[in-house]
């Protein structure tokens, strides 16, 4: 969504602006406080009782690795708010927005902050909601609207494999709070389930951090206005899965199931990435696949248990949290003063934005790892964390090698060339430096790509070190961040790295007209989305003419069906099956009552007169009524007296304005009828003879009984339970009655009468 397109000539949106950068600041500003303790090695816990009988609790745990998550979403998302302010500055939307970013924002902290893995799960689903409502924001256009739905659709079937991962790790570990489940490392990798749940769980993980082949979704999201890509892919969205891979690392690690997958596929998408990165002209689209670059590292990193690995992990971690966001803030800059994202178009910027072009430079230095950057120590480390790979380290460091280099010809791309080049065309506004409020962002976490990389102590005890602890359990196998650590085979790689990046930055011109000539031969994972959508579309129509064909009498069928299969198959599985009643005792009277109701329940069942249905009905009732009488409760005959004759009058006034039942004479369904009556009826019976097997539970029986007199002032039991202890049950129950009776009055006044057979 360009600025230019959505804002308006005003300066700052008031209150509903202000506010939302004072409660991330206060976030912030909190959070920092925890600095101390943390990096003392301590881990802060709170809990509340949630759903105690099923035990779960809401329950946060502050340690190194959500505090400094909890750091980067709330830092970033006070600089982003502050930026959105200005960027969207008078859009009649503005609030709402306002108010779908913040809640996106204390979403994403409480999933990185919660210990309860069903609270996480609600935290996960919050955020995936409000990423929806975000990436949609402009849904008048088609564009936007389908990228809302893959998004919410893609990362919703990947959160439904996450609950099912999460239900099975609770009930395998016997507890939901993460920080016991932590502990019991060697007894889920020994567990026959382990399997199942990492897969589930991966499943989970790896469509929210867009692993392929799940990637395909994270290009499209830059439909959303630039601040949200800036959070989205800096600090929050497209990192809660890699979080979640990081938060169990202490469990699921040291299994070659874990290593192989991680690494295979981070490597792979760090790969593939970050070729389809070179191919962009669109400076949002370039830095959204350097994402799925620098999420596919995370996750190999992740797949290995080195300290240098950890050391590695979280240093990139922030790393790319800062010059990513200072980029994306930086595209937004450069939209809002051009009116486009074009890189051969843009050119020249850097005489009318100068504090732009100073920013992007430092972030894009600090994303190629050049010294004296962050991005060079963090390159460094991942290096070093590659070379300690327990197998197959060259792979390992050569995919890093070329997805580096291609990361660097990308920054070239996106901050050197649209500042320092001859503009390509003619750009759509007069190039002018954008407002402090959005120049603030990328000034102040470009700067400290560079202070963090000149004074690396400042992040080695605060935050690595912690971070590191909460992976492997201790800070002594954490790695020194050094901006010169000698010359080594890391060193090496780095200058190759640049020679390569530079030498494709050269030729990114043909490599780009190649790609896209590829490009058709390549299997496009996104046009395989739509022809998924139109499948799926196919397979539901398909489906809705098969058993939703307009005939009452096949839905009847299907729902008993289905009754009898649900209650059949369990008894059958479980063999609850009946005992066989005594029949002993048996008067003459109950052997005359059965008759006389069986004989009422045969005459409706195979009369084709509706009278003589209507009338065996009333036998059928009065049957029963009878048999209330004979085993001592009149007053329930009485009330089935009444109920039956109500509903003999209510079925005979629409039977006869109902069309004939059988318009054609056919009759062949009858017989497949009669045997799911008959089934359905023996079912019930079962059930019944197994309820009267099992022991009578008299807790309420006795409750009822002596609070009815004291309570109620009611000695009918019944009564006083339908009318006092349940009467919103009842009143309900009446309610519903009603309200079927005038949808049935309403329908019956539009249906022709029918002729009776």
């Amino acid at each position: 969504m360009s600025a230019a397109t959505t804002k308006t000539p005003a300066n700052s949106n008031g209150i509903t602006g202000i506010l939302p950068v004072l409660l991330a600041a206060a976030l912030f500003a909190w959070f920092l406080s925890f600095l101390g303790p943390v990096s003392n090695g301590k881990a802060l816990r709170v809990a509340w009782d949630w759903v105690p009988s099923l035990g779960i609790s809401l329950s946060f745990l502050i340690d190194g690795l959500s505090l400094t998550f909890a750091l980067l979403i709330s830092g970033i998302g006070t600089l982003v708010l502050l930026y959105s302010n200005t960027y969207l500055a008078g859009h009649p939307q503005f609030a709402r927005f306002a108010l779908f970013l913040t809640s996106f924002m204390m979403a994403m902290l409480g999933l990185v902050l919660a210990d309860n893995l069903i609270a996480l799960f609600v935290f996960w689903e919050l955020t995936t909601i409000t990423s929806y409502l975000l990436i949609g924001f402009g849904h008048e256009t088609a564009k936007g609207r389908r990228s809302a739905l893959q998004a919410l659709f893609v990362t919703g079937a990947g959160a439904l494999a996450l609950l099912a991962g999460f239900i099975l790790l609770g009930f395998t570990s016997g507890t939901f709070e993460l920080s016991e489940i932590l502990k019991m490392g060697d007894e889920l990798k020994a567990h026959a389930l382990y399997l199942p749940i990492l897969i589930l769980i991966l499943a989970g993980t790896f469509t929210k951090s867009a692993q392929f082949p799940f990637h395909f979704w994270l290009p499209n999201a830059m439909a959303a206005p630039t601040p949200v890509s800036a959070f989205l892919h800096s600090a929050t969205m497209v990192k809660a899965g890699v979080y979640l891979m990081a938060r169990l690392h202490p469990a699921f690690s040291g299994t070659d199931i874990w290593l192989w997958t991680l690494t295979i596929a981070g490597a792979f998408t760090a790969v593939f990435a970050s070729v389809l990165a070179l191919r962009q002209t669109d400076l949002k689209q370039a830095l959204a696949y350097t994402t799925l670059m620098a999420l596919g590292t995370l996750t190999l990193f992740l797949g290995q248990e080195a300290g240098y690995a950890m050391t590695a992990f979280a240093t990139f971690l922030i790393v790319h949290s800062l010059y990513k966001a200072a980029l994306f803030l930086v595209v937004g800059c450069i939209d809002h003063g051009t009116g486009t994202r074009e890189a051969e178009i843009l050119g020249g910027l850097a005489q009318a934005m100068p504090v732009t072009a100073a920013a992007a430079a430092l972030a894009a230095l600090s994303m190629a790892g050049f010294p004296p950057f962050l991005g060079f120590i963090g390159k460094e480390l991942k290096y070093a964390g590659a070379l300690a790979v327990g197998s197959e380290p060259l792979l390992v460091a050569g995919a890093l090698v070329v997805s580096n280099a291609l990361m660097l010809a990308v920054a070239g791309v996106v901050a050197f060339r649209p500042f320092w080049r001859k503009p390509g065309g003619t750009m759509p506004l007069k190039p002018h430096e954008a407002p402090w409020p959005m120049l603030a962002g990328p000034v102040l976490l470009a700067g400290l790509g560079a202070l963090f990389g000149l004074v690396p102590d400042l992040l080695q005890t605060s935050l690595i070190n912690p971070t590191v602890a909460s992976l492997l359990g201790s800070t002594e196998d954490a790695k020194e961040l050094k901006l010169w650590a000698g010359v080594n085979l890391p060193l090496i790689l780095s200058v190759a790295t640049v020679v390569l990046g530079l030498a494709l930055y050269l030729a990114h011109r043909p490599l780009r007209a190649m790609l896209a000539r590829a490009d058709s031969a390549a299997p496009n994972f996104d046009r395989g989305w739509d022809s998924f959508l139109t499948g799926l579309k196919k397979f539901a129509a398909w489906q809705t003419r098969l058993i939703q064909p307009g005939i009452l009498r096949s839905y009847i069928f299907a729902t008993f069906a289905t009754v009898l299969a649900a209650i059949g198959g369990t008894m059958l599985a479980r063999d609850v099956l009946g005992a066989i009643p005594d029949l002993s005792d048996i008067s003459w009277k109950n052997v005359a009552l059965m008759l006389f109701t069986v004989s009422g329940a045969l005459i409706a069942a195979v009369t084709r007169s509706r009278i003589a249905a209507m009338a065996a009905l009333g036998v059928v009732g009065i049957g029963v009524a009878m048999i209330f009488i004979v085993f001592g409760a009149p007053d329930v005959a009485i009330t089935q007296l009444m109920v039956e004759t109500l509903v003999v009058v209510l079925v005979a006034v629409a039977l006869l304005r109902l069309p004939v039942l059988d318009p054609n004479g056919r009759s062949d369904h009858r017989p497949r009828d009669a045997i799911l009556a008959v089934a359905i009826g023996t079912v019930v019976t079962l059930v019944l003879l197994s309820v009267l097997e099992t022991p009578l539970d008299r807790r309420l029986t006795d409750f009822f009984e002596t609070a009815s007199w004291p309570e109620a002032y009611g000695r009918n039991i019944v009564n006083v339970i339908l009318v006092d202890f349940r009467a919103l049950d009842t009143f309900g129950e009446i309610a519903v009655v009603v309200i079927a009776a005038l949808s049935a009055y309403a329908l019956l006044r539009t249906t022709d009468r029918g002729g009776e057979k």
